[in-house]
């Protein structure tokens, strides 16, 4: 099933990049209007082609980024049984590259095994954050707290785009860490299970386990997370 879901994301997503515009929009009516005009037929496309399942479908991980022109979006989908993700498919149409994991079998970029990085030393790390696409101010209040505490014990933090593909990045060791405050499930659920079966650590930021309605997640290669969470605290 993997290597069906992964053919059906990557056209999906292969199409979408032909219809992304050059010209932003100049208003959040328009934003929001464009967005539905193109979200909801793949999101449509997915649902009516991916195999029979409960999924968890975002069509443009990165809707900002995409309607702005930019690269940093993907396509991720998940498949969830009793409400766990069990397989994950992420692809970067842009980067031409895709992230997919089985649950108890492995996680991949491009069929190849992903793992976390083995730093230790938080000084030289490089970590990314994001906050949800539904506006939390709660959630977003809190974040801003917490930023100068970890912005001056590692060596960089960026928000490179869509929360699904830096967390999946943290899988395959590009990137060290990544949090977030807020609810955030829908590009979430996927991504975690490419980050827990390449052996990231995925919690909340206080180190509890992280779950769908948790409010806040941390995943990091397992050297950094009592770091990262401590920091976060």
């Amino acid at each position: 099933m993997r290597e069906r879901v992964i053919e059906v994301v990557a056209d999906v997503a292969e199409r979408l990049r032909g219809l992304q515009p050059s010209v932003p929009p100049v208003s959040w009516d328009e934003l929001v209007e464009r967005f539905r005009a193109v979200d909801g037929p793949a999101e449509a496309e997915l649902l009516d082609r991916l195999p029979r399942g409960e999924w968890v479908v975002d069509a443009v991980d990165g809707a900002v980024q995409f309607l702005q022109g930019l690269p940093q979006w993907c396509v991720s989908v998940a498949l969830l049984r009793d409400g766990e993700p069990v397989l994950s498919v992420l692809h970067s149409p842009w980067l031409g590259e895709t992230y997919a994991a089985e649950k108890g079998v492995g996680a991949w970029r491009d069929g190849v095994p992903v793992v976390p990085s083995r730093k230790t030393d938080p000084t030289a790390a490089v970590v990314a954050t994001s906050h949800p696409h539904v506006r939390q101010p709660g959630a977003n209040a809190v974040a801003g707290l917490r930023l100068p505490g970890v912005l001056d014990r590692v060596a960089a933090v960026r928000n490179l785009g869509p929360t699904s593909w830096q967390v999946a990045d943290v899988a395959g060791g590009r990137l060290d860490a990544f949090w977030q405050f807020g609810r955030d499930a829908e590009n979430l659920l996927g991504a975690t299970l490419v980050a827990t079966e390449a052996g990231a650590v995925v919690t909340t930021a206080s180190g509890g386990p992280w779950h769908a309605g948790a409010d806040s997640v941390v995943v990091a290669a397992p050297g950094l997370h009592e770091v990262v969470v401590e920091t976060l605290r």
